[in-house]
């Protein structure tokens, strides 16, 4: 797994902000909180093993979803960024995935070594992963790739 970096500003946030604000509208209307947009930008090269680097546009702040870890905006600005096989296992979670903008290749499997079962990603498709399986996905068009993810656990 790769490190995290926090972008709070600077000329990369700016360039990820704008690009993906070319698609989409960066805003959050919780019940009974401000209006807002998101919360800040995690930044990681080589995810997950993955070539090239993903950014994270969190929506909501850590615990403030139930049984969430995860909402957010996964962001693949370029063409072969890509986020590597990886599990939820460890945390017993579940992981969807909504296309919002762009194309790309999913790829899940069984374990660490079963075979890979894929499927071409575009606007509006939906993926989900077990805490069993294993999945990847990578950008492979000549647009940002953007995705809302959405990770629930079981506590």
């Amino acid at each position: 797994m790769s490190d995290t970096i926090i972008l709070s500003e600077g000329a990369e946030f700016d360039h990820v902000i704008q690009e993906v604000s070319k698609y989409i509208h960066l805003y959050v209307m919780a019940f009974e909180k401000e209006e807002r947009t998101f919360t800040r930008i995690d930044k990681r090269n080589n995810m997950y093993g993955g070539n090239g680097t993903v950014y994270m546009i969190q929506m909501f702040g850590q615990k403030e979803l139930a049984n969430n870890r995860l909402a957010a905006y996964m962001v693949l600005l370029n063409k072969g960024d890509e986020s590597g096989f990886h599990t939820h296992n460890e945390r017993n979670e579940e992981e969807l995935y909504v296309v919002v903008h762009g194309t790309g290749e999913y790829r899940e499997r069984t374990g660490t070594e079963g075979p890979e079962r894929k499927k071409t990603l575009q606007k509006g498709d939906i993926t989900a992963i077990s805490s069993i399986g294993y999945h990847s996905v990578e950008n492979t068009g000549n647009e940002p790739l953007i995705m809302f993810v959405i990770t629930t656990n079981t506590p």
